[in-house]
């Protein structure tokens, strides 16, 4: 097998990068993918940095040896600020690619320079968010909400959970719209967010923009692999099947696969 027709792994915490995937596939129609959704050891939003950068070493070491992947993408906005850099140092020979919540957009696109930033408390500690946040000082106020348990809710697709915990959330943050001081933007730092904007809609109206980094960690994983030389070839054959792996419930993922991808798809077991 050519190194520019091996797939290109993608993990997340669970099904949340699912929305990643989903971008991922439109920019690229001609790759393949493997996908872990890591539910078993799941939330990583709420678990220590050694947790979570072990997890994260532990799959893509899986991901290298068992599938010969050519790239890998992070889709967890946890395991990026944890991870990503000691995942560059031990894998320098692939491309790799990370996500950040979308805050130097949102400040540039806002109007109001005031804007919402929902996301893991994983993600809102982490150094690598607050470096980020402090080289946007002055060009915004950002309104911060750790968001307990929303993941896991939207996790195991529990509609009643995740309205409550959308509505306690945004109501927490404060006054969402156009006037001078609301907030006009919203940042969704973490991929499981994107699946619930019509959730999030009922609370924060549609006046405010919703940003979410699936698109750009697409277009960005284009540019490295062509760059690299690593694009596949395009073919008028069928492309294989996106791979579907989990550490947790079956069900969960394929049933996710199904309801936000419209893939009907086998998913294998994972123990790793």
């Amino acid at each position: 097998m050519s190194t520019a027709s091996r797939p290109i792994g993608v993990f997340d915490s669970g099904v949340g990068g699912l929305s990643v995937l989903r971008a991922l596939r439109a920019e690229l129609p001609h790759e393949r993918f493997v996908y872990v959704a890591d539910s078993g050891n799941a939330p990583y939003g709420e678990r220590d940095d050694d947790h979570v950068t072990t997890r994260s070493h532990a799959i893509a070491d899986y991901l290298l040896a068992q599938h010969q992947i050519k790239a890998l993408v992070v889709a967890c906005n946890t395991a990026t600020a944890a991870a990503i850099k000691t995942l560059r140092a031990a894998y320098p020979s692939i491309p790799l690619v990370g996500i950040e919540p979308a805050l130097k957009p949102a400040a540039a696109a806002s109007q109001t320079k005031t804007v919402g930033v929902m996301a893991t408390r994983g993600t809102l500690q982490s150094e690598k968010f607050q470096a980020l946040l402090a080289s946007l000082h002055g060009q915004a106020t950002f309104v911060l909400q750790p968001c307990d348990g929303l993941a896991i809710a939207i996790e195991r697709n529990d509609a009643t959970k995740t309205e409550a915990l959308c509505a306690e959330y945004t109501r927490a943050m404060g006054l969402f719209g156009l006037n001078p001081d609301a907030m006009d933007t919203l940042v969704l730092g973490c991929t499981h967010y994107p699946f619930v904007e019509a959730v999030l809609r009922r609370s924060i109206g549609n006046q405010v923009a919703l940003l979410e980094g699936g698109a750009p960690v697409a277009r960005h994983t284009r540019r490295l692999l062509d760059a690299a030389g690593l694009l596949a070839a395009a073919t008028t054959e069928p492309v294989a099947p996106t791979q579907f792996l989990t550490t947790g419930e079956i069900e969960d993922l394929r049933s996710a696969a199904a309801r936000w991808l419209q893939l009907d798809t086998s998913v294998g077991a994972l123990a790793i």
